[in-house]
């Protein structure tokens, strides 16, 4: 019987994140700029390029984005939270233009994620980023599935290596789609066959009737 040691968790929906998935534990190590709007007393360690025991309010630097989420209060600022560059005016306006031409993975391989948590903090940007983040994916998602119709039995490398992960779990989804499709085309789709402990079960019973 084949067992796999590990099954794979999908992660979150939109804003939402799933502890238990692989992808969202690695979007939430993803890197945000911040501005601290407090003193920060005996942290001054975080800091890389200041030698000081504390972390001065005002204070620019990076933080991952669990821990920006976990410092983050609307009531009582302690830290504000920067677009990343992929997110503002000018890549937003590329997006727009042309969704297609854009390498995704080199960008940031969780975009659409990452985007997604982005709408967390409070900014006067964030209906603009959520519908760049709908019109982007609606733009890409008629090309990436039929490419993942069109390339049976080929390499698909290159064709993968510019999508953000979203797009490589639905490109993936099509091939797996488009293999059970041919493979039943051609009979060679997988038989019904028993179970192992079926199996077993007659195995001992024969066992048990031998003299």
């Amino acid at each position: 019987m084949d067992t796999q040691s590990y099954l794979p968790v999908q992660p979150g929906v939109g804003m939402e994140e799933n502890f238990l998935s692989l992808d969202d534990i690695l979007l939430s190590h993803d890197r945000l700029p911040i501005r601290t709007e407090c003193s920060f007393p005996r942290l001054g360690f975080l800091e890389k390029s200041s030698d000081t025991q504390d972390i001065a309010e005002g204070t620019k630097m990076e933080l991952p984005l669990w821990l920006s989420k976990g410092l983050y209060e609307r009531k009582r600022r302690v830290v504000s939270v920067e677009l990343p560059k992929v997110y503002r005016q000018g890549w937003r306006t590329v997006f727009n233009a042309d969704p297609n031409v854009v390498d995704l993975h080199k960008m940031g391989p969780y975009y659409y994620s990452l985007g997604s948590q982005m709408l967390h903090f409070d900014s006067p940007e964030n209906p603009d980023i959520a519908q760049t983040l709908l019109q982007t994916f609606i733009g890409r998602f008629r090309r990436t599935m039929d490419s993942s119709q069109n390339a049976y039995n080929e390499d698909t490398s290159a064709l993968v290596e510019r999508l953000d992960c979203l797009e490589k779990g639905l490109f993936r989804s099509g091939q797996s789609g488009l293999n059970g499709f041919q493979s039943w085309e051609k009979g060679q789709a997988t038989q019904l066959t028993a179970s192992s402990l079926v199996l077993n079960y007659r195995k001992r019973k024969i066992t048990d009737v031998q003299p």
